[in-house]
């Protein structure tokens, strides 16, 4: 008879594989991906009106940014190179336990689908805009940092040579220890050129963090996997957008927007009324 302590560890190792989801890791291409390149003069002009904008339209970013600006001035306001905003910004982004990062980098996976949707539907413009900024501002170029992530629950189809993104600002780690306890299912090692070392302005420095825009390009180098853990290798390729200052040019429509439908039935109405169709 098999002992019952084996029968138990049996199940849970078979529980715990059968929550492993795995996703395809590829270019992201539904993220919003603005670097702001040529505008970021005219969206520092316009940031008030932006911003009242968010926090209209998304209470919880509202309260959470207030909670991140008390965090920061209890700290001494330390900005330095960053304007006070980006500087909470970043506060905002690392206070793990206001959740604002996961709900953040879920709409901004999403907010690049069309340009409609990233007008009517992404109330998140101001904090992009000040993470993205503060990024390019901390960045040293030319300098690559080696970097860990590791991730529970998740492991990705993709194989070397593929050309991938994370698609959202990504956390990693300078330690590998720091990164394994965030999860193991998948540990990623990254060679970053982009992402930029956050420790000074973040809410916990212990985690020596770095954080990587949604617009760096990667190359995968190596997959393997060890026991039930997934190591995947990633170099810097560069960067890629597919939109830039899309916030200035504002609410174009998308071929496959709801408002774009609204109007050709309405049109189709009234030209069944007029006896024109």
């Amino acid at each position: 008879m098999v002992p019952l302590a084996h029968t138990l560890a049996l199940l849970a190792m078979a529980v715990a594989t059968a929550a492993i989801n795995v996703v395809p890791l590829d270019m992201a291409n539904n993220s919003f991906d603005d670097q702001y390149l040529t505008c970021g003069a005219k969206m520092s002009k316009k940031f008030p009106e932006l911003q009242d904008s968010d926090f209209h339209k998304n209470k919880i970013f509202k309260e959470n940014w207030a909670k991140a600006t008390a965090e920061w001035k209890n700290r001494g306001s330390v900005a330095d190179t960053l304007t006070p905003d980006q500087a909470i910004a970043l506060m905002a982004y690392t206070m793990k336990k206001l959740n604002l990062y996961k709900q953040f980098n879920d709409a901004v996976r999403e907010a690049g689908r069309s340009s409609w949707k990233y007008q009517n539907e992404f109330h998140f413009k101001s904090l992009h805009f000040l993470l993205t900024q503060a990024l390019q501002k901390l960045r040293y170029p030319n300098s690559v940092q080696v970097v860990f992530r590791g991730v529970n629950n998740y492991q990705y189809k993709v194989k070397n040579g593929d050309k991938v993104r994370f698609g959202q600002f990504t956390s990693t780690s300078l330690s590998e220890k720091v990164a394994q306890d965030y999860g193991q299912d998948t540990m990623f090692k990254v060679y970053t050129f982009h992402g930029v070392d956050i420790q000074k302005f973040s809410y916990n420095k212990s985690e020596q963090e770095v954080l990587i825009p949604p617009f760096e390009t990667f190359k995968v180098i190596r997959v393997s996997k060890i026991r039930n853990m997934m190591r995947i290798e990633l170099q810097s390729t560069g960067n890629s957008s597919n939109y830039n200052c899309e916030w200035l040019k504002g609410g174009s429509l998308s071929r496959n927007s709801p408002h774009l439908l609204g109007l050709l039935l309405a049109t189709m109405a009234m030209a069944v009324v007029t006896g024109t169709l």
